[in-house]
């Protein structure tokens, strides 16, 4: 279950609307919505799609705000992350949908 925080800030995320509430905001930006954690971008839609990244924190934090978007499951393991079952270095990475659409 995901905080309030989170779940505020990610519905603005895919809404692009701005937001700043506590450690969270959600900034418009040459064309990119931004979602920010204590000022560092750990998300990023864009013209190619929706984007994570860990900005070099790999916190219960961080995690927690980013397992709040959709597709994304985040969870350490021996000391190694992983994205959706897969190893993953914290790095910036385009998620997969999941989401479909029918005539």
């Amino acid at each position: 279950m995901s905080r309030k925080i989170t779940q505020e800030s990610v519905d603005a995320f895919y809404n692009n609307r701005r937001f700043n509430k506590s450690n969270m905001s959600v900034e418009i930006l040459d064309g990119q919505t931004l979602l920010k954690l204590h000022g560092n971008t750990i998300a990023g839609i864009d013209c190619k799609g929706t984007w994570i990244t860990d900005a070099g924190w790999e916190t219960r934090t961080t995690k927690e705000r980013l397992n709040g978007l959709d597709d994304v499951s985040i969870y350490t393991k021996r000391g190694q992350m992983y994205l959706n079952g897969c190893a993953w270095d914290g790095s910036k990475t385009y998620i997969e949908t999941t989401e479909f659409f029918l005539d």
